[in-house]
């Protein structure tokens, strides 16, 4: 975003504390990773626990059995799981299953997603840090890489079609997310995920939803039980960890049984369901399931994103709000935005002053870059809702006086009876 970035020292619920002893709100919760808000007392108590215990084994444990049961039950199109340490890891090795399964190389992805720094999945047009710093790619990808790499438009299902049309024998699988959430929020277009869907069917080839950011956020059953599609594949990371390093992969039974031991596509990893990360998932997801905080923050978000088209709207700022359940983002541009195109037409170069303005007038803290989104939480009632739509007001009155501001991004978390995040 520009400048120095705060560093921060220690975080509690709603809000983090810079080195420099600032306090926010954070809008940002570890990138969605914090579903009940920083420091959630019993993820760290049962983290605490796991931890004198033992932190690695490098051998099977009954906790991450109780996860996978914890995932499977929560999602219909997954059969087993395969626990990784992170979502670049989960993605790399649900593409690589894809590939072993299929006996194809070529994967199709969409512009403006993002799936990890894989370096087949950094070709084209990325989302997340390659789009905030506008690099197309990444040095180090070499062609052949990125050569059994097609890149298609978010939301152009004609295109898909064109692409399996002219290379589908060769085409392994569809990578997408079903919401858009690495180019700020955009939502999947009527008909999009089901055409995926049929597509695919139609040529042999996987469909896999990258549900890192969706997947128990939007809902506990992700976005695939929210638009009644479901994929072959799908790859999970952040809300599952609890806030600890710990992702995971799974589908159908006959393709997760190609992974080795038990079949010939190879994966492994030491830290792969290392206890502490294990307990921190564990404890999170029953958390969502007992509690469902998701009707209550897909409200308070609604509230939160009408109030901020409010108050732009107040400072003579044209944006457009994109929100799907427990997501949202802001875009400082007419709209609307439909694609990774819409996405960059917002004037990017204004959003780190606007950003750097609201956290010197509110102590708020939004996404430090200009395409990606926020997570909003809070345990006073509507303090943080009121609050953020007031002090946006003013911040805008700043730095977009005479000319649109660029995209502030947002996509607010989990809400409990007690944190809105």
């Amino acid at each position: 975003m520009g400048g120095t970035p705060p560093f921060i020292r220690s975080a509690s619920g709603a809000y983090v504390n810079d080195a420099d002893g600032n306090r926010y709100i954070d809008f940002v919760q570890s990138w969605g990773a914090s579903l009940f808000g920083h420091a959630c007392p019993e993820i760290v108590d049962a983290v605490v626990k796991a931890a004198h215990l033992g932190t690695s084994f490098g051998a099977p444990t009954e906790l991450e059995v109780r996860l996978a049961e914890l995932i499977i039950d929560a999602l219909p199109s997954v059969d087993m799981v395969r626990l990784v340490s992170s979502g670049t890891e989960a993605a790399m090795s649900a593409i690589r299953l894809a590939r072993g399964f299929t006996g194809r190389d070529v994967i199709l992805k969409f512009e403006g997603c993002y799936h990890g720094h894989a370096d087949s999945l950094l070709a084209g047009g990325s989302g997340s840090g390659l789009a905030t710093f506008g690099i197309p790619g990444s040095l180090g990808v070499t062609e052949g890489a990125a050569r059994d790499t097609l890149t298609v438009p978010y939301n152009d299902l004609e295109g898909v079609r064109a692409a399996f049309a002219e290379r589908g024998e060769a085409i392994a699988a569809v990578i997408v997310e079903p919401v858009a959430a690495n180019m700020g929020v955009v939502p999947p277009g009527p008909g999009f995920l089901e055409g995926l869907r049929a597509a695919t069917a139609e040529h042999g080839a996987l469909l896999i939803f990258d549900e890192v950011i969706t997947g128990f956020r939007i809902g506990y059953g992700g976005a695939q039980s929210a638009f009644a599609v479901g994929p072959d594949l799908t790859v999970l990371g952040k809300v599952m960890g609890g806030g600890f390093p710990c992702a995971a992969f799974g589908g159908r039974r006959d393709m997760m049984e190609r992974l080795a031991p038990v079949g010939p596509v190879y994966q492994a990893g030491t830290l792969s369901g290392n206890p502490v990360a294990v307990v921190a998932g564990i404890t999170a997801l029953t958390l969502a399931r007992e509690r469902n905080p998701y009707p209550r923050l897909a409200k308070t978000t609604e509230e939160l994103a009408a109030g901020l088209h409010e108050a732009f709207g107040r400072s003579g700022i044209a944006a457009t709000v994109n929100r799907v359940e427990t997501m949202f983002s802001v875009y400082f541009t007419a709209g609307p935005v439909r694609d990774f195109d819409d996405a960059k037409a917002a004037d990017l170069d204004l959003a780190p002053e606007f950003r750097r303005r609201l956290r010197r007038e509110s102590g708020e803290e939004s996404a430090r870059f200009g395409i990606e989104i926020d997570r909003v939480i809070g345990h006073e009632g509507g303090t943080l809702v009121d609050q953020p739509q007031r002090q946006i007001g003013l911040a805008a009155a700043g730095p977009a006086a005479n000319q649109d501001a660029a995209a502030l991004d947002g996509d607010a978390g989990g809400l409990d009876e007690h944190r809105a995040i």
